[in-house]
């Protein structure tokens, strides 16, 4: 399955892109992430926790962060907290491009069309929304016009990688895909390359992969054979 997206002002035509992801404690773990996977990955995906939202908390940006090589390297930000509009803020400040907020944070698709106009200029380039595996899929119908693509959980339970693939996110992925052809479609959590090839066949064009690459003794390989599940 072929995958357009725009990285730095180029538009690049690609294979599916499997993405790497962290859940930092602290910013030294998303330092030490993307030493990891830079040399093989284009892109890092941080989750961002606040305790609310999802259960768990994690690092978030502080004044003067900058995340590493930004100009160069593309972060993106999954914001898992209750009110994303600071916390998207403090990330593209930080260096992150893409930002992936919910459609259950936002109380009408007005207040996130103003969140994202302060997103994009602070700097954001890229902005998705993402629904929980529970949130009926008729939510995503206001918002789908002012955001550039969507992200579908595929795990009950958020903020934390290690969580069990669940079966009903494919059929959600297909229907999403149906439904939006042309929007990017990004899907997270649990996925291994048996899943990661029934998301593409699905539909996904990007695949956020936690698990089955920190946990590997080569992650290069693993990274390889992933995007081969998908060529």
């Amino acid at each position: 399955m072929i995958a357009t997206y725009v990285a730095f002002g180029r538009l690049i035509v690609n294979m599916v892109e499997i993405i790497p992801t962290v859940v930092p404690k602290n910013f030294e773990d998303v330092i030490a992430a993307k030493e990891k996977y830079a040399s093989f990955a284009s892109a890092l995906h941080i989750d961002a926790a606040d305790g609310v939202f999802a259960p768990n908390t994690t690092w978030l940006p502080a004044p003067g962060d900058s995340l590493p090589d930004h100009q160069n390297y593309l972060y993106e930000a999954h914001l898992m907290v209750q009110n994303p509009l600071s916390v998207g803020v403090a990330f593209a400040r930080s260096g992150a491009r893409r930002l992936i907020a919910h459609v259950e944070t936002f109380p009408h698709s007005d207040a996130a069309r103003d969140t994202f106009t302060m997103w994009r200029s602070a700097g954001v380039k890229e902005i998705l929304l993402g629904i929980l595996l529970t949130t009926s899929l008729e939510d995503l119908i206001p918002y789908a016009r002012i955001c550039d693509g969507l992200l579908i959980m595929t795990v009950a339970e958020i903020g934390k990688q290690g969580a069990p693939f669940d079966m009903k996110g494919v059929e959600r992925v297909k229907q999403v895909h149906t439904r939006y052809p042309s929007m990017r479609l990004s899907v997270d959590g649990g996925a291994t390359r048996e899943y990661a090839k029934i998301l593409c066949d699905a539909g996904a064009s990007r695949i956020l992969v936690g698990s089955a690459l920190s946990k590997s003794k080569d992650p290069a390989k693993e990274y390889k054979n992933l995007s081969a599940v998908c060529a």
